[in-house]
């Protein structure tokens, strides 16, 4: 795509449509301060002019208080521009939601850089088995990390997320409704959100974007470029997990939450499944299939709504259980619906059942004190202790080659110390 036909296609999708849009802004109540919309551009004006003629911030914004407002009182003043602050914010947001919606329309989803054309290039050099070789080993860990400065809390996102629908369909009517509501929706906390607030806040990108966008990608590769016929077991792209694991750059992570946070993950991603059967409830409604795929609709809503009464479900028996429909649709109902079942049998192999894995982050120092305490317990009770005798004393290479040797007594004592 030309760089002159991409700024025509963002000016007609985003910029207009910014500009019609943000006006819905200037019917914003904000707490009885009026015309912040009106006044942004004046400000912003003079925030050039007063930079340009030497004039210090201080200067600047005394000069168009006292021109543009009745405000005396520092108070006053300081309420305006935070107005002004919540005014932007909610522009800002606005603005994403048209990009977001708009971004098909924008680039070239077949252009390069994509799988498509990924695809059409191997095919052209005559390298599409080569192509394949590299994707059943290729692949990527994308690691997700959180700060409390750095998103939107559950609620907004759910706005936006809705709001990118409602443009996407061009209902001005829920638009306007959405943009009331941010309105009125707080965008910071009142209290510091603690290390198990901010992986579910993070949680919400897992669900409502990554699960099916990687999800997709999976389903092209599979179906496009191996022709159904991907036997593999490699998922291509593998999710990490920061909030919740990262002990040593955050003193609020404990044991606890890092336990929690592995449990919501494990919930998050069965809801998902559990959303995606009963659409498949829906279609799957031939004899036999039927049966199977309610009893896995049962299963599911048992690990989602009784968690701790019911047996939970693991990423084999689940895999299992849909192989089995899918054997039976292929074998008596002429395939019928197979790309719907085959697309939720991918995501189970990428997700699993724990959705991200948690990267435990920690200070060596402290898994030292953690291997020595273990390895002193084992040889009071005249057991073989982990390490051999100068463990503290060896060098580098040659405690990594001991760890090596000694992995897995490792793993499984401290399997026993904490079942």
């Amino acid at each position: 795509m030309s760089s002159s036909l991409y700024i025509s296609n963002f000016k007609r999708n985003v910029t207009d449509k910014y500009v019609i849009y943000n006006s819905l802004f200037a019917a914003l109540p904000f707490s009885g301060i009026a015309n912040v919309g009106a006044l942004l551009p004046i400000l912003l004006q003079a925030c050039i002019d007063g930079y340009a003629a030497g004039k210090s911030p201080m200067e600047i914004i005394d000069r168009f208080f006292a021109q543009h407002t009745n405000a005396t009182t520092e108070k006053d003043k300081v309420d305006r521009l935070f107005k002004a602050v919540q005014y932007i914010e909610r522009q800002v947001v606005l603005f994403d939601s048209i990009e977001d919606a708009a971004f098909t329309s924008v680039n070239d989803m077949e252009g390069a850089g994509s799988l498509k054309s990924l695809q059409s290039e191997a095919a052209f050099a005559g390298k599409t088995a080569l192509l394949k070789s590299k994707l059943r080993k290729f692949k990527v860990r994308v690691v997700l990390t959180a700060h409390p400065t750095q998103f939107y809390p559950g609620s907004v996102l759910g706005i936006i997320h809705d709001m990118n629908e409602a443009i996407s369909r061009n209902d001005f009517h829920t638009i306007n409704l959405y943009i009331q509501q941010l309105g009125i929706t707080p965008f910071f906390n009142k209290k510091q959100p603690t290390p198990y607030d901010e992986a579910v806040n993070l949680m919400w990108y897992l669900e409502n974007v990554l699960y099916q966008s990687i999800g997709n990608i999976y389903n092209y590769i599979a179906r496009e470029i191996f022709d159904n016929k991907f036997d593999g077991d490699n998922p291509f792209i593998e999710l990490g997990f920061w909030p919740g694991g990262d002990r040593d750059g955050n003193p609020f992570v404990t044991a606890d939450i890092t336990l929690r946070v592995a449990e919501a993950l494990r919930s998050a991603i069965i809801v998902c499944y559990y959303r995606d059967v009963r659409k498949l409830v829906r279609r799957l409604t031939f004899t036999g299939v039927d049966t199977m795929i309610h009893q896995l609709e049962s299963q599911l809503y048992e690990n989602v709504f009784k968690p701790k009464e019911s047996k939970k479900i693991s990423a084999d028996e689940l895999l299992q259980q849909l192989q089995a429909i899918r054997e039976l649709i292929v074998s008596q109902h002429h395939s019928l619906f197979l790309q719907r079942l085959d697309s939720l049998i991918h995501k189970v192999k990428i997700f699993g059942t724990h959705f991200a894995a948690l990267d435990i982050r920690q200070d060596s120092r402290i898994h030292t004190k953690v291997l020595a305490q273990i390895d002193t317990g084992l040889k009071a009770k005249n057991q073989k202790g982990i390490f051999p005798e100068g463990y503290d004393g060896f060098s580098p290479a040659k405690k990594w080659k001991c760890y090596q040797i000694s992995a897995p007594r490792l793993i499984s004592t401290v399997l026993k110390i904490h079942l």
